[in-house]
């Protein structure tokens, strides 16, 4: 297995942790950032969402609202859209490392307030080879993937609500990697979402506030090696509001907040169970086998423990809208040092025409050598409505 490999394999399990949260003994000592399988679920896809800092639970509808919110879709203001997104992920190490992702939605029923949703996803880890005595053996393509489902349906004429099922597969491509050589695992997990949205006047001018939530990849565990050492889905809850005011014709200005909770129990530290001593190492075994044998709904319970806080993640969002055709972003992720340390900046823009908009984001790392910094996003989405207008359908 190369060097390459590993660091690879590594760093996209751990979301690219920044190295800097080791510097500081303090910190040395309390960092514990959660370990789960198949990470890329929690890596933002679109370009708009990213250049916010990684906003969106109550953001407006677009096509990308499967990943933030699939309930946003039955108050989307088109019938239908389709789109596709890159990102070159830790370019900085390697050069082809990528998450593709597509996603559409189409309005159903008569009374314009159902829609289903369906996104599909690929990270690619790259070409590995596999060498042994200095020659190339073999040749490896490791991924991951996903696919789901969603339905959203306003319950009122403010808020809504949505589910979605999402089917994962992972092959890491490396026959060593388990006992019984199985490389590929697969699972199943579920989202449930809400949106809440109104349009309060202040002083003379209709402004839109919006809530959102959605609790994501609830499911099985995934594992490897026939069920033995399984690891956890990054289970998520996401809080979000934001404000959309105008500054002036034509001019918009939307703020946003989100809060992050990955619904995963911490995995026990060796540094924590005593001096090492036989009889403390068999109680930090026990531990370790007791979080092994932990289902996914009961860790969801126990990621609410004493370090809830530490556990929480804020991003903070704007997005200046010209006319709803041209759009400029920016935005803040924060990562407490004690459970990642990732903190960046968020920036793109936006294009949008009757049929298509382009968004591109940029990512801009507050933290030095951060595999994170100066990731880049490319999302391209198609307006249906726009294209049934340019051929002069109704």
């Amino acid at each position: 297995m190369s060097i390459r490999f590993k660091t690879c394999i590594a760093l996209a399990a751990m979301m690219a942790v920044s190295a800097n949260a080791w510097a500081d003994d303090d910190i040395h000592n309390d960092f514990n950032p959660i370990s789960t399988g198949v990470a890329m679920l929690g890596i933002t896809p679109d370009a708009r969402g990213a250049s916010m800092g990684d906003l969106g639970a109550a953001t407006d509808p677009d096509v990308n609202s499967q990943f933030w919110n699939p309930s946003k879709y039955a108050f989307a203001y088109s019938s239908a859209g389709v789109a596709i997104s890159y990102t070159p992920w830790l370019r900085k190490i390697v050069k082809d490392i990528y998450l593709a992702n597509l996603t559409g939605y189409m309005k159903i029923g008569s009374g314009d307030n159902q829609a289903v949703s369906l996104s599909m996803r690929y990270f690619s880890y790259g070409e590995i080879n596999e060498s042994s005595g200095g020659q190339t053996i073999a040749s490896i393509h490791p991924f991951e993937m996903s696919a789901d489902v969603g339905y959203s349906r306003k319950l009122s004429e403010k808020f809504s609500m949505g589910v979605a099922l999402r089917y994962v597969y992972s092959d890491l491509g490396y026959n060593s990697y388990a006992e019984d050589g199985k490389t590929s695992a697969s699972a199943f997990a579920a989202d449930i979402s809400g949106y809440y949205t109104t349009y309060p006047i202040i002083g003379r001018n209709e402004c839109q506030w919006s809530l959102g939530f959605n609790i994501s990849n609830i499911g099985s565990k995934i594992a490897y090696d026939g069920g033995n050492r399984p690891a956890f889905l990054p289970a998520n809850l996401k809080i979000g509001t934001a404000f959309t005011f105008p500054l002036a014709d034509y001019h918009n200005l939307t703020i946003g907040v989100d809060a992050n909770k990955l619904l995963v129990p911490a995995m026990p530290r060796q540094q924590d169970f005593g001096d090492g001593s036989s009889e403390y190492s068999q109680e930090y075994e026990d531990a370790m086998q007791e979080w092994r044998d932990k289902s996914s709904i009961a860790g969801i319970f126990d990621s609410f423990g004493s370090d809830f806080a530490k556990r929480i993640n804020l991003s903070v969002g704007a997005e200046y809208a010209y006319n709803q055709q041209f759009f400029l972003r920016g935005g803040y992720y924060y990562e407490s040092a004690y459970n990642g340390d990732r903190q960046y900046f968020g920036i793109g823009a936006g294009f949008s025409l009757n049929v298509l908009r382009l968004d591109a984001g940029y990512m801009i790392a507050t933290k030095q050598n951060s595999p994170l910094d100066q990731t880049l996003r490319f999302t391209l989405s198609f307006d249906m409505d726009g294209i049934k207008s340019l051929f002069g359908r109704n």
